[in-house]
């Protein structure tokens, strides 16, 4: 099977297939082929956190031009995976030097697929692009065609807690990746001092309390299959919750606006997390560290796109306010606005180059001790 991500997550679910049993495991760009059964496929798509979505290839073929690609769907037997009365969809990705325009390639594997039913039953199934029988992933690479079964439907961001949005919410995938990325072990309490919908918030509790992060999903593409078994799923997700704990960390976002705070604590409840994360109005240029000890602090402060303002004092502030009241932090920020972050005046010990959408984003750590590095290290 195939696990599609994010640029720079690879790493991240390659671990997470591993601790969840996969076989075969294999990086990519992009993505992580494995190899696991049935049951497995359930669980993946279920618990990853950093997967887009789970393919399971059935066919591969080398085509050279377009009439290979028709004759390559009319002879699939595709009859096995759903009847006339079903309804399908085909999503094409396309890196080839022949086939230039994924729309077009889609669309000619669609006629191969429509004429080989026409052929054998006299009827056709219907093309539903919404909520299909069957969706179908179809990618060529150079002259590498493959076919597969898309399991999961719409992409496994879509977690199903998030109903409450503001302008630019983050990606649940993303988030989580941040999370994961940021090296929380959800052993010192966790901080976003501009939470927004609380998208961060909630990644995070569900790995404290080692929920699986598609809970919540209303659904999977594969429980329209054939084949599918509704028990063994229950089978897997009992499994996965009986793995479930109570955190024994704080969970706490801020947000200055009424707006934000409401939509966070509506989407909370929505993951019944309500009891594991705190939300405040507060404006986090007014306040100082209330925890003792370490505070593992993570945030998407704004980048300057749709804000308005002096962007470069907000960064200035941000970064003052860790010097002066954040001490014994580990505070990671993500930003696509590469100038702002010069001026939080501090010197990053990491730097990680990631993708919010199509802009280019840098996770940056700046690690924040009692008094100065150099006394840490004396008394460390």
């Amino acid at each position: 099977m195939t696990a599609k991500t994010f640029y720079g997550f690879e790493d991240l679910l390659a671990k997470e297939l591993l601790a969840l049993g996969a076989q075969k495991i294999e990086k990519q760009n992009r993505l992580v082929r494995f190899v696991g059964d049935k049951g497995f496929m359930y669980k993946a798509n279920l618990s990853l956190r950093t997967a887009l979505k789970i393919l399971k290839p059935i066919h591969t073929a080398q085509i050279q031009n377009e009439q290979d690609l028709y004759d390559l769907c009319f002879d699939f037997p595709w009859e096995d995976y759903f009847d006339i009365d079903s309804s399908f969809a085909i999503d094409s990705v396309v890196n080839s030097d022949v086939f230039r325009h994924s729309k077009y390639v889609a669309l000619k594997a669609k006629d191969g697929l429509v004429d080989r039913f026409r052929a054998k039953y006299n009827q056709r199934p219907d093309v539903n692009v919404d909520s299909p029988t069957l969706r179908i992933n179809l990618h060529i690479q150079h002259n590498t065609c493959t076919l597969s079964l898309d399991s999961s439907g719409s992409s496994l961001h879509h977690r199903g807690y998030r109903t409450a949005t503001n302008i630019a919410p983050l990606n649940e995938v993303l988030a989580a990746g941040l999370v994961l990325l940021s090296d929380w072990k959800a052993n010192t309490d966790f901080l976003d001092p501009m939470c927004g919908s609380g998208t961060l918030l909630i990644e995070a509790a569900l790995m404290a309390c080692r929920i699986p992060a598609n809970i919540n999903r209303r659904f999977f593409a594969f429980e329209k299959w054939q084949d599918y078994e509704p028990e063994l799923f229950e089978k897997i997700k009992e499994g996965q919750l009986q793995k479930v704990v109570n955190p024994t960390v704080k969970v706490t976002g801020y947000d200055k606006a009424p707006s934000a705070v409401t939509k966070a604590v509506l989407n909370i409840r929505n993951a019944n997390l309500s009891e594991f994360i705190t939300v405040e109005q507060k404006n986090f240029f007014n306040t100082k560290k209330e925890t003792q000890g370490p505070l593992h602090l993570l945030s998407n402060p704004p980048y300057g796109e749709r804000l308005d303002g002096d962007i470069k004092a907000l960064y200035k502030s941000l970064g003052n306010t860790l010097k002066q009241g954040y001490s014994q932090t580990h505070a990671w920020l993500i930003s696509a606005n590469s100038e702002a972050l010069k001026n939080i005046g501090l010197r990053p010990s990491r730097k990680i180059k990631l993708f919010n959408g199509k802009l280019e984003t840098h996770l940056m750590y700046y690690p924040l001790y009692e008094g100065t590095k150099r006394i840490h290290k004396l008394n460390a």
